[in-house]
């Protein structure tokens, strides 16, 4: 009975995944090995990723379209590769990985923090009702836009701004705040504005620590009250630092 269960969520996920533009067997070829030997049972010490419709997102998204030309034959190596202004596309394993923490839920509203070519976005949209994605780099942004709009990623939007501040417009409407947030940039602390967002019984992932050093993969989860607050370190990451001001917004 669980079996079955199983394959009828894949089937449904299937169904409701974008359709990729034609892609050479190379590509489909590389992209599954990729899942089975990086993903879901990695050559070394890190955990395996489990969650069957992760693993099947991951199956079907193509990274080659997420990254610069000059990155295509590196696309699907367990890497993170670099996109354009200091910025980069997370390691597949990461980027599964967080998702997974994330545990997304298909009616959830998902808050992302660092756009950049937009595929940790694609990968949320499959799972999630909607995906609120935002970049400080406006060319990031647009490029992004473009990119989710040409695939087919139509419960995504992009947002250019400063993700420390999250997306209040968004958060507030049509429920308090959003199920899940997923930040790819590594932040000093957790941004205060980013938990006033995040829902009752919501989960954030994000890296924390020192931008010039490893920082601490984090799971945060929230209770009932705003200072209800729960939180696992995960695993040692490096990502970009997350930028911006960091001060109040102007009204």
């Amino acid at each position: 009975m669980v079996r079955t269960s199983k394959h009828v969520a894949v089937a449904l996920l299937l169904a409701i995944t974008p359709l990729a533009a034609p892609e050479e067997d190379t590509y489909r070829r590389a992209r599954l090995q990729m899942v089975e030997t990086q993903i879901a049972r990695p050559p070394d010490h890190r955990d395996p990723v489990r969650d069957s419709r992760v693993l099947e997102v991951m199956r079907t998204i193509p990274r080659h379209l997420f990254v610069p030309e000059s990155q295509l034959r590196y696309a699907y190596d367990d890497r993170p590769l670099p996109i354009g202004l200091g910025q980069t596309i997370s390691q597949p394993y990461i980027v599964a990985m967080m998702t997974d923490l994330l545990d997304v839920k298909r009616d959830h509203r998902v808050l992302e923090v660092g756009t950049g070519s937009g595929y940790q976005a694609a990968v949320l949209s499959p799972l999630a009702q909607e995906v609120y994605t935002i970049e400080i780099f406006e060319e990031l942004a647009t490029k992004a836009r473009e990119r989710l709009q040409r695939l087919g990623y139509a419960n995504v939007r992009v947002h250019h701004g400063d993700g420390y501040w999250g997306w209040p417009e968004e958060a507030g409407r049509p429920r308090e705040g959003f199920d899940r947030i997923i930040v790819t940039a590594a932040a000093g602390h957790i941004p205060p504005p980013l938990l006033a967002q995040l829902k009752p019984g919501g989960k954030m992932v994000i890296p924390v620590g020192n931008v010039f050093q490893v920082q601490n993969l984090l799971v945060v989860e929230k209770g009932k009250t705003p200072t209800d607050l729960r939180t696992r370190s995960i695993m040692p990451v490096l990502f970009v630092p997350l930028l911006g001001s960091h001060e109040s917004p102007k009204q």
